[in-house]
């Protein structure tokens, strides 16, 4: 009896030493699409009241979860049942990718006049907790999207090992992108406080005062270089999914910079879609009148 159960434990702990060894290769792997992950999602999580910040990076992290929780089974029947589907889903999660990424350059030259009209006008209560709700919602569609490329790659790290493998590879990948992610999200938008302590326990003199006046100087700085990383990441990722899974465009133009292309890539996916999104919505409002 005791030998059988020092067996099985071998057997546990032979498992877990695999799946630390692949987790490790395929954690490698993503190390690109995280950090787009993380200049994305930071751009996301900006912007609220202090009070708001931590409860609105939990709430994207726990539907962050959900998403993952949801999509590795899902990735794994596909691959084993129809291997297609997963390539179909990433070229279609890239033009949603690439569409948000385009969108917020066409607005920044060419802003809606309703956001013109609201600069200078006071937000109400009501207002805050619609904008939260939606920026949210957008924050965890652009998680979906990201998360499916993560697992995605993960999985691809181990399809030469066992089912068990498999799953618990893809599942350590997965809780570590969401906690390390979001947890740096969260240590980001919390630089101002941070600094408002050190002014506060400094009685605003010395050094200390100094370096908390720095860091609350450098937040704007900090939110706005993650909206411009933000949204060239999501067209580097968004072109990146273009070219390795459309064959015709992996072997176009070979002697450009492979950056330089899935930028341009991505961008004139996502200018295409705004233009069919916003054609799309004038002939919707013709149609009503």
């Amino acid at each position: 009896m005791a030998s059988g159960i020092l067996a099985i434990l071998d057997d546990i702990a032979a498992l877990m030493d695999d799946v630390l060894i692949t987790s490790k290769i395929a954690t490698r792997k993503t190390a690109g699409i995280l950090g787009d992950d993380l200049a994305v999602n930071a751009e996301k999580a900006t912007g609220y009241l202090s009070s708001r910040e931590l409860p609105v990076i939990w709430a994207i992290t726990k539907k962050s979860l959900l998403n993952k929780f949801i999509i590795i089974p899902l990735a794994l029947l596909f691959n084993f049942i129809f291997p297609i589907a997963i390539k179909i889903i990433l070229v279609l999660g890239g033009f949603f990718l690439a569409f948000e990424g385009a969108e917020k350059i066409v607005e920044y030259f060419f802003p809606h006049a309703e956001a013109q009209t609201e600069q200078g006008t006071e937000t109400t209560e009501e207002d805050s907790a619609s904008i939260e709700k939606e920026r949210i919602k957008s924050a965890v569609r652009t998680d979906l999207i990201l998360s499916i490329e993560i697992v995605i790659i993960a999985l691809g790290t181990v399809l030469d090992q066992s089912l068990t493998i498999q799953i618990l590879t893809v599942s350590v990948v997965g809780i570590i992108a969401t906690i390390g992610v979001y947890g740096l999200v969260g240590l980001l938008v919390k630089i101002d406080d941070l600094g408002f302590k050190l002014i506060r326990d400094s009685n605003n003199k010395g050094f200390i005062s100094r370096i908390g006046h720095f860091l609350v100087r450098l937040l704007p700085y900090i939110i706005k270089f993650l909206s411009i990383v933000g949204t060239i990441a999501l067209l580097l990722v968004s072109g990146g999914i273009f070219i390795h899974n459309i064959e015709a465009l992996h072997h176009l133009f070979p002697e450009v910079n492979s950056l330089i292309k899935e930028f341009v890539t991505g961008l004139v996916a996502g200018l295409l879609v705004v233009v069919l999104v916003k054609a799309g919505k004038k002939v919707f409002s013709l149609g009503k009148k």
